[in-house]
């Protein structure tokens, strides 16, 4: 073998073989964190000024770039050899669900999230979620039925938030456990704006971190979030 064809292999080895350690965690700068829009948005359809009744997740409205629209998604943090940390972020807004108001009181919310659409800002490692970590492939949803309900005080008004708790069943990795989950809403003037975020210990849910040699460690907790619009069924 010549000696440029050699450096070429030699090339293309250092390339791929470096690529297989790094390529699942490097990334750029993470989209923020989840929170509530700072701003009111049209919806479908118009609301009777009754809030009792059903409300569905609304997909349609809102931009997932900035963070306006209904997602759902994961949080974490990983370090690997030479490089550093990063945050890994992945959302989807393939999420559906319903919410119940009976009077004051909401008294049912169920969401369940498509995994198997999750993306983040490295194709490769949104397929290699596929086998591996969240094994999106053999849990392809992940889910939260709410089994206590939530009490406000009246009727929202337009702009103001509401903190509470939601405690119910979430279900990651074909595991469920009992949680409570602090969350924010906010009413919109069309819709109703929840914003949560709820660590996540992947020992929980039987999820093993991947890690590669070139990666030196992953969070052993990580971050669901949600931001879910929901208008008036």
């Amino acid at each position: 073998m010549n000696r440029n064809r050699w450096l070429l292999v030699l090339a293309l080895v250092l390339v791929v073989g470096g690529g297989i350690g790094t390529w699942m965690y490097v990334g750029g700068d993470a989209p923020e964190e989840v929170s509530l829009s700072n701003e009111s948005r049209d919806s479908p359809g118009s609301f009777d000024g009754n809030f009792e009744g059903t409300w569905t997740i609304d997909t349609q409205t809102g931009s997932l770039e900035e963070g306006t629209s209904t997602y759902a998604g994961y949080r974490i943090r990983e370090e690997f050899a030479g490089v550093g940390t990063n945050t890994a972020v992945g959302r989807t807004q393939d999420a559906s669900g319903e919410l119940t108001i009976d009077g004051t009181t909401i008294s049912a919310v169920s969401v369940e999230v498509d995994m198997t659409t999750l993306r983040s800002d490295r194709d490769m490692r949104d397929n290699a979620l596929r086998t591996r970590g969240l094994e999106t492939g053999r849990f392809p949803t992940t889910n939260f039925e709410l089994t206590e309900p939530i009490t406000v005080d009246g009727e929202p008004t337009s702009g103001d938030t509401i903190n509470e708790t939601a405690t119910g069943d979430l279900t990651i990795h074909g595991v469920t456990k009992r949680v409570q989950i602090p969350i924010q809403a906010k009413w919109t003037g069309q819709q109703i704006e929840i914003a949560a975020s709820h660590e996540v210990a992947l020992a929980d849910y039987n999820i093993e971190p991947p890690t590669t040699a070139r990666v030196r460690s992953i969070a052993e907790t990580g971050t669901l979030e949600l931001h879910l619009l929901f208008t008036k069924a």
